[in-house]
């Protein structure tokens, strides 16, 4: 199924008002989401925030339903948490982990992720270890095989990093995971609605994601996906009356399904949001729209790399909708405020954002723009005649 792209830009109140190719930051949401959100605060306004809940049930619900349907997993398997650094902040530090663990991760890892690695360093005695790139600068298989030994206790990678277009081979990845039998963290943050994230065929143990980049979900939502048969060997590094019952003075029982990583208040206005966001990611069919953002993100690398003075900074053996490059003495920044000045949305990653990776490969900034099924070629075309002119 191709998509409509008139129908797609009708549907997106912004596509009136902005070239937007900062979907890997935050997208423009459908009328549908907006519309929803809207609905569901003015009931709150109108009978109450506890009355408006009870109402709006299976509204609530169906995220859970469409989120598992997603990416192949059951309902009873996801938990909706407000971004996606917290839910996978909630998978990460549930491990037990124990002095002289491992855990092996990526180059291009982001650096939220990171840092979580280095605290529990410092707090446990396990040690980060960082698998070698490829030829193609995507994490070497090979080179995680001849790492495993009983000491690796977690590989956590992120699927598509944040500044450079590339998509770790993540079906690969679990497939060592799986027969080394140690947990698998994937922060698929920007990867689930930009292309096909099928859990059981990844083989990961946990998932986390948010729901404002390409599900074109509100800001401030997000959701974790937990494997059945590991949610035994995790728990929480915080409970409440939602996620625990407290069964008599000394003692509660956590939940036994994957919403003991959520808390009792929630925004329901954007949870019912980020439902609808769902559905329609369902509805237009991811492999059709990772075929649009192929087609679109391949237009946009081809004409920039025609610019002089223009550098891909993309790398990976499959790349995705996020292009990232530089310009010949050009300070990004300012490219980024000319650009928006034209009514052009990107946005500048640094160091800090991927320091083993920038600093890899002797980068400081690059400008990412990202594409979604929404863009049209013609604004591929708009905004490779702004870049050539800033050249």
């Amino acid at each position: 199924m191709a998509i409509d792209i008139e129908r797609a830009r009708r549907e997106t109140p912004g596509c009136e008002t902005v070239l937007h190719f900062n979907n890997a930051g935050s997208s423009l949401v459908p009328a549908s989401v907006l519309d929803a959100q809207i609905t569901h605060l003015r009931l709150e306004a109108q009978i109450g925030g506890y009355e408006s809940a009870d109402a709006a049930h299976d509204k609530v619900e169906r995220v859970y339903e469409a989120a598992a349907a997603l990416i192949g997993a059951s309902s009873d398997e996801i938990a909706v948490i407000e971004n996606a650094t917290r839910a996978w902040d909630m998978a990460f530090y549930s491990i037990p982990f124990n002095p002289g663990d491992r855990i092996l991760t990526a180059k291009a890892e982001y650096a939220s992720n990171y840092i979580a690695y280095l605290q529990v360093a410092q707090k446990h005695g396990v040690s980060v270890e960082v698998v070698p790139n490829d030829e193609h600068g995507q994490l070497s298989i090979e080179h995680l095989q001849a790492m495993i030994d009983d000491k690796v206790r977690l590989i956590a990678i992120t699927h598509v990093p944040t500044n450079g277009g590339l998509v770790n081979p993540a079906a690969e990845i679990g497939e060592v995971a799986r027969q080394a039998g140690v947990f698998y963290l994937l922060d698929a943050c920007q990867s689930v609605g930009q292309l096909p994230v099928d859990v059981e065929a990844i083989g990961c143990d946990m998932l986390s994601t948010t729901g404002r980049k390409y599900l074109r979900g509100p800001r401030g939502t997000g959701f974790l996906y937990i494997r059945r048969s590991v949610l035994e060997q995790l728990e929480p590094v915080m409970l409440d009356l939602h996620a625990a019952q407290w069964t008599s003075r000394d003692t509660f029982s956590m939940r036994d399904d994957a919403r003991r990583f959520e808390n009792w208040e929630t925004n329901y206005a954007a949870k019912i949001g980020l439902g609808v966001a769902l559905d329609y990611v369902l509805d237009w069919g991811i492999d059709a729209i990772w075929e649009r953002i192929q087609v679109l993100a391949g237009q946009l690398r081809s004409g920039l790399f025609a610019i002089p003075g223009v550098t891909i900074r993309d790398i990976g053996a499959v790349q995705g909708g996020i292009v990232t490059f530089t310009i010949d003495g050009a300070e990004l920044n300012a490219v980024k405020a000319a650009l928006a000045a034209q009514a052009m949305n990107v946005t500048v990653s640094g160091t800090t954002s991927t320091r083993l990776d920038m600093e890899d490969r002797g980068l400081t900034q690059v400008v990412r723009a990202s594409v979604h099924y929404y863009n049209s070629e013609g604004e591929v075309t708009r905004f490779c005649s702004a870049i050539e002119a800033l050249a």
